[in-house]
């Protein structure tokens, strides 16, 4: 069964992009001048799960120099890092995309992505209507505090491997093995495909 879907307004991010600046990345997406691969890491589980992670992606495909390529199953996960029924289960869900857009660029997105959807960081594991996470990019590994890459905790996450694998079975996560190997070591109980929902490829 797939949900239906209100009609989606504008992203309501709060500056807009300099016309010259989306020139000149759509140029670079139109020539596939130096597009990276990057894993994205969707999650949620306040309001309408399934409407922010939809929101999410379209937000993403609607960044200028940034171009969704496969989104994955949606999977409903207990929380992590919390006691067992203090919260709402999540949703997850990973998407990869190609983009012209430098790492911090990224982020600084996903941050704006994430305040649209009304985010509010007011506790650690607290409860959330959205996460934005990049847990890979090219291959990169920095342990730059604001934005370490790969995700440091991707490697043992079921909710980020399991989807990812779905995606990409072949991936790699930089200094950590593959995305393979990781799925048939980490413990997978609690987080359950949702065959029943689906996320739309942007088109």
């Amino acid at each position: 069964m797939t949900a239906e879907w209100p009609q989606q307004s504008a992203d309501p991010t709060v500056q807009p992009v300099p016309a010259a600046v989306v020139a000149a990345v759509d140029a670079a997406d139109s020539t596939l001048q130096n597009p990276q691969t990057a894993v994205i890491a969707l999650g949620g589980n306040l309001g309408n799960r399934l409407e922010n992670l939809q929101g999410a992606v379209d937000a993403l495909e609607d960044t200028p120099g940034v171009r969704v390529k496969a989104v994955s199953p949606v999977y409903e996960t207990e929380p992590w890092g919390v006691p067992a029924g203090s919260q709402p289960g999540y949703f997850n869900a990973v998407v990869l995309i190609r983009t012209t857009l430098p790492p911090g660029s990224l982020l600084e997105r996903a941050h704006a992505i994430e305040e649209a959807h009304s985010r509010v960081r007011a506790a650690h594991w607290g409860p959330r209507t959205l996460d934005v996470d990049i847990v890979a990019y090219q291959g990169v590994r920095s342990d730059d505090p604001v934005l370490t890459l790969p995700h440091p905790r991707a490697h043992e996450r079921a909710f980020v491997l399991v989807p990812w694998y779905d995606v990409d079975p072949a991936a790699e996560v930089p200094g950590r093995g593959s995305v393979a190997d990781l799925v048939a070591a980490v413990d997978r109980q609690g987080v359950q495909r949702r065959d029943d929902l689906e996320l739309r490829l942007p088109e």
